[in-house]
């Protein structure tokens, strides 16, 4: 788990009492330049995964899909728009409580990862500087 408070959801909104694990924009995107096969879910509605997510994210409609394309030890990272969202939360604590062994909340998000210039997917995408 991260040592900064600011990467916890709000305690009243925590939807749970458990920390949340996370993992940092740093580390999130070595993982992804490596390939190390970590499954990385952005857990806001098909608008928003159309319209721009992180290169390499996955988006299910469903929790049925979900669940039918996560394994129980799959390295999974959950992540939504910003710190205070709490889609990534909800999911992130959904897949704990179904046994999954090895999840963490990118907790900056989309607006972390974009004002950092790295790579996005989707109709309003722009191209990464640098």
């Amino acid at each position: 788990m991260s040592g900064n408070p600011l990467d916890q959801p709000r305690p009243m909104a925590a939807l749970g009492s458990e920390p949340v694990r996370t993992i940092s924009r740093d580390e999130l995107k070595a993982k992804l330049d490596r390939g190390d096969g970590v499954k990385l879910i952005m857990a806001l509605n098909r608008w928003a995964f159309d319209a721009k997510h992180i290169a390499g994210s996955l988006h299910f409609d469903t929790p049925e899909q979900l669940y039918a394309a996560i394994r129980p030890d799959d390295e999974v990272v959950v992540y939504c728009s910003h710190v205070d969202c709490l889609s990534s939360v909800a999911l992130y604590r959904d897949l704990v409580r179904r046994g999954y062994r090895n999840v963490r909340r990118y907790s900056g998000g989309l607006l972390d990862w974009e004002d950092a210039g790295l790579p996005l997917e989707g109709e309003y995408a722009t191209a990464a500087v640098g």
